[in-house]
């Protein structure tokens, strides 16, 4: 019978590959697909899960450098130390401050760029490559520069305009102008992107009816952009929330701690006075305080849909 069986096998291929395909689907080992995923899922897990879960491991200890063979678990008292104190408080003050205002400058500016070279008849493409050059430059670079370019004594933008840049009144502002000036390419392209990917049927109607090009923008490009630049603050609010470089390249937190952004206080607790189950329990806080604002922002974006009269 099993000889009977091999020849027919052997005499139509048809019939050998669906016996192959059967034999795998039915196979009880693990399936191809895994196999090829898991090594990828490996790699990723030890450059991410295992960082990840040593920082929470590590928030909840009296973890310092200075004593690692004195570790003792304290539970919750890390976060109850970060969340009543002044300098934590402060970084967090500062740091929704920048992304507030570092996000909606760069939205309107990015905006308005993406509209007028949309517009443009003649050297559309090189506008839109000068335009995404800063957002190619190293931010630690980018706040080498403007270090010098905005210095008190030898900055060239500062002879062209005296105000003393990273004085006490101008520090967080001038922060927020840097990032504004390297990320606002990046909402450029993102609003460039959505205004040429939208249908063109309604405009054209809109303008047949005689609407203005203001009554346009308001009732049409930004009700069919609304979910581009949802996304494009979503994304920037994260990059935003993370900034260290320019405050680490200039200010260095100062002048006192004005410009002490959440991860500058992260980096100071624990690589300059080593304790590392503060800055793990601050680390952490950050990313549930990011969460939350992303998640507010994704239902506040959501339409909602009517509901229905029964």
């Amino acid at each position: 019978m099993q000889q009977k069986e091999s020849i027919e096998l052997s005499k139509n291929p048809s019939l050998t590959h669906k016996a192959e395909d059967d034999f795998i689907h039915r196979s009880p080992l693990v399936s191809l697909k895994w196999k090829l995923i898991f090594p990828l899922l490996l790699v990723l897990f030890i450059i991410l899960g295992y960082p990840i879960l040593f920082s929470v491991w590590i928030a909840f200890h009296d973890y310092k450098l200075t004593r690692l063979f004195d570790i003792k678990f304290i539970g919750f008292d890390n976060f109850f130390l970060i969340l009543t104190d002044s300098g934590f408080i402060n970084a967090l003050s500062n740091t929704v401050t920048f992304v507030f205002f570092a996000v909606s400058f760069e939205l309107m500016i990015g905006l308005t760029l993406a509209i007028l070279v949309k517009h443009l008849i003649y050297f559309k493409q090189l506008a839109r490559v000068i335009l995404l050059v800063p957002m190619f430059i190293t931010p630690i670079a980018v706040g080498l520069m403007f270090k010098f370019l905005l210095n008190s004594q030898f900055g060239v933008i500062n002879e062209l305009v005296r105000i003393d840049w990273f004085g006490p009144d101008m520090a967080l502002f001038s922060i927020v102008l840097i990032d504004v000036w390297q990320w606002t390419p990046f909402m450029f392209l993102m609003c460039l992107a959505g205004l040429e990917s939208l249908p063109k049927s309604p405009f054209e109607a809109a303008r047949v009816d005689g609407a203005s090009p203001i009554l346009i923008f308001f009732s049409l490009t930004l009700p069919l952009l609304r979910p581009v630049i949802i996304v494009a603050i979503i994304i920037r609010i994260l990059d935003a929330f993370k900034v260290f470089e320019y405050i680490y390249a200039i200010t260095r937190g100062g002048p006192g701690n004005l410009t002490e952004t959440m991860m500058f206080t992260i980096y100071k607790t624990g690589f300059r006075f080593f304790n590392m189950g503060q800055a793990a329990a601050m680390a952490l806080t950050l990313v549930v305080i990011i969460l939350s604002f992303v998640l507010v922002l994704v239902f506040a974006s959501t339409p909602k849909t009517p509901s229905k009269i029964s």
